[in-house]
């Protein structure tokens, strides 16, 4: 990791959002907010819900990829991960030369090295993944402020132009957010451990609640278990997307919790109370960092 990017230039022309639901549409009103655009597009399959989210000032206008494309300056694709590499290809055939794509996708492995070659000429793309959300779903959920203080993780590949991993940078960072650069393959590992892991295992919890016993939990499981009520598809995308990297992840997990087995089993009170003080170190640890 490191701390990037030398430029802080707020003028981005014409923004297109590509997927106009929590992030996407987030990612208007703080452009907007910061006036980092001269117009905001949407691009979205819901014609109806596109018209809403122009009604409530989200975007200035909705258009179908093609004519976004042929009008912006800067696309960003918020749409599931599995969705990403078509439509920004679709999206480079019409875009003017010296545009630049990105994503906000939580994995970028197979979406940068796809989108690697093959590109048009003048027309770049940069993952990117900024490190905030909701299990909350839509632009009606969508804040302004989300990516304030919050990390966001820029991934280039070897033939990524400077000025345009630069420009990426400098446009999250407009938003407030705090950019660091890594190889799409570190963050995919990372990912899988902070956030991949977390979903599956909080899923899995849920899964578990008796019907009977659901009026009984409180604060400890319901926090917990909070990002289990995340869109089922779009996870879906992502842990079959990064699955070599979760099941590696999940294998550390197994033996952790295999610890916790062990210490019940052998009624081993200490090696309990060591187990559950490291993590709450861990934990500590990380509230500490002020993420």
């Amino acid at each position: 990791m490191s701390q990037p990017m030398g430029s802080t230039s707020r003028d981005f022309g014409t923004i297109a959002i590509v997927g106009v639901g929590l992030i996407g549409g987030s990612i208007a009103l703080a452009a907007k907010l910061r006036g980092l655009a001269s117009a905001v597009l949407g691009v979205g399959r819901d014609a109806k819900r596109l018209e809403e989210a122009r009604r409530r000032g989200v975007v200035d206008e909705g258009l179908d990829l093609a004519a976004a494309a042929r009008g912006a300056d800067l696309l960003i694709f918020c749409t599931p991960v599995d969705r990403i590499v078509v439509g920004a290809r679709e999206a480079a055939a019409a875009c003017r030369p010296g545009a630049l794509i990105t994503d906000a996708g939580s994995i970028k492995a197979g979406i940068c090295r796809d989108l690697e070659r093959n590109l048009p000429r003048g027309v770049d793309f940069v993952g990117s993944h900024p490190l905030a959300g909701s299990e909350r779903q839509g632009f009606e959920n969508a804040d302004a402020r989300l990516f304030e203080n919050r990390v966001c993780v820029v991934t280039p590949v070897e033939n990524c132009s400077r000025a345009a991993i630069e420009r990426i940078g400098a446009f999250w960072t407009s938003l407030g957010a705090k950019v660091v650069e890594m190889s799409p393959e570190a963050h995919d590992h990372a990912l899988a451990e902070t956030s991949h892991l977390p979903h599956m295992i909080a899923a899995a919890l849920a899964g578990t609640l008796s019907p009977g016993n659901r009026n009984l939990a409180a604060s400890g499981f319901r926090d917990t278990t909070r990002i289990a009520s995340g869109d089922p598809g779009l996870w879906a995308a992502i842990l079959f997307g990064n699955r070599q990297q979760v099941l590696d992840s999940l294998s550390r997990y197994d033996r952790s919790l295999s610890g916790f087995r062990r210490a019940l089993e052998d009624g081993d009170l200490v090696a309990l109370k060591q187990l559950l003080q490291a993590a709450k170190t861990n934990r500590e640890q990380i509230d500490a960092l002020g993420n």
